[in-house]
């Protein structure tokens, strides 16, 4: 049987997270019909392709020191034990350099390689991406996140910019083994419309795949993201903070606490939209002349400029009162969590039981 390896090199904040969890809840369905998801020797498979990608682009966080040390080596393995259909994916590729895209290729060289790159409107793809780089220990405000985009100054940049990536990535391929899945402006009349275009791009029958997901890596507020930023400042960690604190400030604080919030949402600056534009439109004249396969609708990459008269709210600057009232939900989580660490309890179960209190208050 001939082997087809679909690797997912999606842009962040282009439902990977989403993708990579229901890929995991039915992997022993899937592979029961001759679709592998490679897994590790804890049997996550997200969080092997995340040590698998670190490895391959030689870097080394989110963990202890040399976490990720030969797990691109056991991913090819995994692949070349595999039969018919291999799904690998992880967002951090697609801002990989030359040199580790030849890597990968080459190694992978025995297979049928197809590329899938899930691609976001710039409109609703920037607010999202500061808001994770704010949760990863980010610091910069808004305006300057985008201006540094805008320039190309930015590791975001290169993972978003739709021509760079399938150009770097599909050099050796013809255009049919390379996908654009776009993330639609409508989730459709079920919900799942982005996740019935990632079957499509992995040919996976949805029905082989029952088990939804639950994790869809919501979005903080206005009020919440500042409040993480000055955090950021105040205990001066950085991206590469230990694994403790990467767990309590992002996976507790950002991800239980602060998303639970009803928030003013962060957009896109009115002034900003014109380079939205005109990336998409690049975008678009590129996939469109290239012959790559497009899973969606092209049209989905332009963003949507707000009502007229909707007002914008600046991020940058919000009102010490709505810092406030997420400041003290952080601190009555924190608190309970100080607790229960004292007292031996399980530290999820009491944030998730605060959680609620707050959110049904």
């Amino acid at each position: 049987m001939s082997r087809v390896v679909h690797l997912h090199i999606g842009a962040p904040k282009t439902g990977t997270t989403y993708l990579q969890d229901r890929l995991l809840l039915n992997a022993s369905s899937l592979s029961r019909h001759g679709v592998t998801v490679p897994v590790g020797r804890g049997g996550r498979s997200d969080l092997f392709h995340f040590r698998a990608a670190l490895d391959l682009l030689d870097q080394d966080w989110g963990g202890a020191p040399g976490h990720a040390h030969g797990a691109w080596d056991a991913m090819v393995k995994r692949v070349n034990r595999a039969d018919g259909n291999v799904v690998i994916s992880h967002e951090i590729l697609a801002g990989a350099k030359p040199d580790k895209i030849a890597k990968a290729m080459n190694d992978l060289a025995g297979n049928e390689v197809h590329v899938v790159y899930s691609a976001r409107d710039l409109g609703r793809q920037l607010p999202a991406a500061w808001q994770e780089s704010i949760k990863q220990g980010r610091k910069w405000p808004f305006k300057r996140f985008l201006t540094k985009v805008e320039r190309g100054q930015t590791w975001f940049f290169n993972a978003m910019d739709l021509p760079r990536v399938l150009s770097q990535w599909g050099a050796k391929l013809p255009p049919e083994r390379v996908h654009v899945v776009t993330v639609p402006h409508d989730r459709g009349p079920n919900g799942d419309e982005l996740w019935l275009r990632f079957c499509r791009a992995f040919s996976i029958d949805p029905a082989w795949a029952p088990l939804d997901s639950e994790r869809d890596n919501r979005s903080l507020g206005i009020a919440e993201t500042s409040l993480l930023r000055k955090l950021n400042r105040r205990l001066e960690l950085g991206v590469w903070r230990e694994p403790a604190y990467d767990n309590l400030i992002r996976e507790v604080l950002a991800q239980e606490v602060l998303v639970s919030r009803a928030a003013i949402p962060v957009r896109l600056p009115p002034d900003r939209f014109d380079f939205a534009e005109e990336r998409a439109q690049l975008w678009i004249d590129h996939i469109k002349g290239s012959g790559v396969d497009v899973i969606g609708d092209a049209e989905d990459l332009r963003p949507r400029r707000p009502a007229d008269g909707e007002a914008w709210h600046n991020p940058d600057r919000v009102r010490a009162k709505l810092e406030l009232g997420a400041a003290l939900d952080a601190l009555t989580v924190m608190t309970q969590e100080a607790a229960s660490r004292a007292a031996g309890d399980t530290v999820g179960d009491k944030v998730r039981q605060t959680v609620r209190r707050l959110r049904d208050r």
